[in-house]
């Protein structure tokens, strides 16, 4: 029988976390690990590394929550682990933003406010901004109905919508279309200020998200950017001549890892050494926690998994954080001259103006609405367009 790894942390509940997180998985070799822009020596630098991994925020399969909607599911288990791995992601977006790639988690340390902030945003219940109840919800927007699995497109979807109602963070979330990275686009969305409201409108959406704050002191000339490229790397499995480009991404300072896996079971991919792409795991299955209090259920608990690169489904998304201007002219000089540009077939295209044949871009701005609370999410299909966008991972 597996054990729980929640219970064999209890057990080391004295014990300094790093002594007892295994990376036995882990590919046994010299060759460099690369964790999110990170780069660790097996041999000299394993406690720095094991404190990296263990610092991420690992969301998995919750039960016992509230249930979606107020009659479905009270759990996702078997059907949320894209939903589980899109939040992994996006925590990370905000850790980088608020804390920084280098701050790390420790068990008996006092925590800043802001993580505690950045947790309250997951929490499984209905009044989270990210919670497995809005992400379900807004899902029916993009034509799964809850308790359906996603992609990792329709889940970059959700998390770009949801963004509108985030104010505390006023992350400006850039999807790609038809493998193109559009740069005009992006900076346009970033300088754009969605929630410049009234103070009667901004009222009524505090009370709507009691658990993002408004963040109104921080307004700046840029809105962090979480850039999301879903790609097909492939028909069936992932082509060969991808495979260099794709590691390359998780050099970058700016990675955010990416989503994918196989088609019903994802992953969120964090980093790799050689041929083996690291990943947290999102199929275990927790009891719905109320509080941000018992923290350590959502750092992972044990050691990280790996598999062969070519056996990735091919259909991913890679993420990426640019904090301001300046971050994501470098990513984009970077993507440009050393990822893309050695590259016999691209993995994506980086244009510097919008394609005169696509519609005009406009920024996504919240949708106006009446209600307040957990209603506000109930009926997607008003709040906007179903848009025109394929899913790519083929189930």
């Amino acid at each position: 029988m597996d054990s729980d790894p929640v219970s064999d942390y209890l057990k080391h509940e004295n014990e300094p976390i790093l002594e007892y997180l295994d990376l036995e998985e882990l590919p046994d070799s010299d060759e460099p690990v690369y964790i999110l822009g990170k780069q660790y020596d097996m041999k000299t630098e394993k406690c720095n590394l094991q404190s990296d991994i263990v610092s991420r925020l690992w969301f998995t399969y919750r039960k016992k929550f509230s249930p979606i909607g107020g009659t479905g599911p009270s759990s996702d288990a078997g059907w949320g682990c894209m939903l589980r791995c899109g939040q992994m992601m996006l925590a990370q977006a905000l850790i980088c933003q608020h804390l920084g790639r280098d701050w790390r988690w420790e068990k008996h340390k006092e925590h800043p406010e802001e993580y505690r902030q950045i947790l309250q945003c997951f929490l499984d219940r209905k009044d989270c901004c990210y919670s497995i109840h809005q992400m379900a919800q807004m899902g029916v927007g993009e034509g799964k109905s809850i308790g359906e699995w996603f992609g990792p497109n329709t889940v970059a979807q959700v998390l770009k919508k949801l963004a509108l109602f985030d104010e505390w963070n006023s992350l400006a979330v850039y999807v790609s279309m038809d493998n193109t990275v559009v740069i005009e686009d992006i900076k346009t969305m970033c300088k754009y200020q969605p929630h410049s409201c009234s103070m009667a409108q901004a009222a009524s959406y505090q009370s709507t998200w009691s658990r993002c704050r408004d963040a109104s002191g921080q307004s700046s000339g840029w809105r962090p950017l979480l850039l999301i490229v879903p790609l097909r790397l492939g028909i069936n499995h992932i082509n060969p001549v991808y495979v260099d480009a794709f590691k390359a991404c998780f050099k970058m300072p700016q990675s955010l890892g990416a989503l994918g896996g196989k088609p019903n079971h994802a992953y969120y991919f964090i980093g790799f050494s050689g041929d083996e792409i690291i990943y947290l795991d999102p199929h275990t299955t927790q009891t719905f926690v109320d509080t941000e209090d018992q923290d350590q259920t959502y750092h992972c608990q044990k050691g990280p998994n790996s598999m062969k690169v070519l056996n990735l489904d091919p259909s991913v998304a890679l993420g990426f954080f640019c904090k301001d201007e300046n971050d994501f002219d470098n990513w984009c000089e970077v993507i440009e001259k050393e990822i893309l540009k050695h590259q016999s077939l691209r993995m994506f295209e980086l244009t510097p103006k919008h394609p005169p044949h696509w519609p005009p871009f406009i920024p996504p701005t919240k949708p106006e609405v009446t209600t307040t609370g957990a209603e506000l999410i109930e009926s997607t299909d008003k709040l906007f367009d179903v848009e025109e966008e394929f899913e790519i991972l083929s189930v």
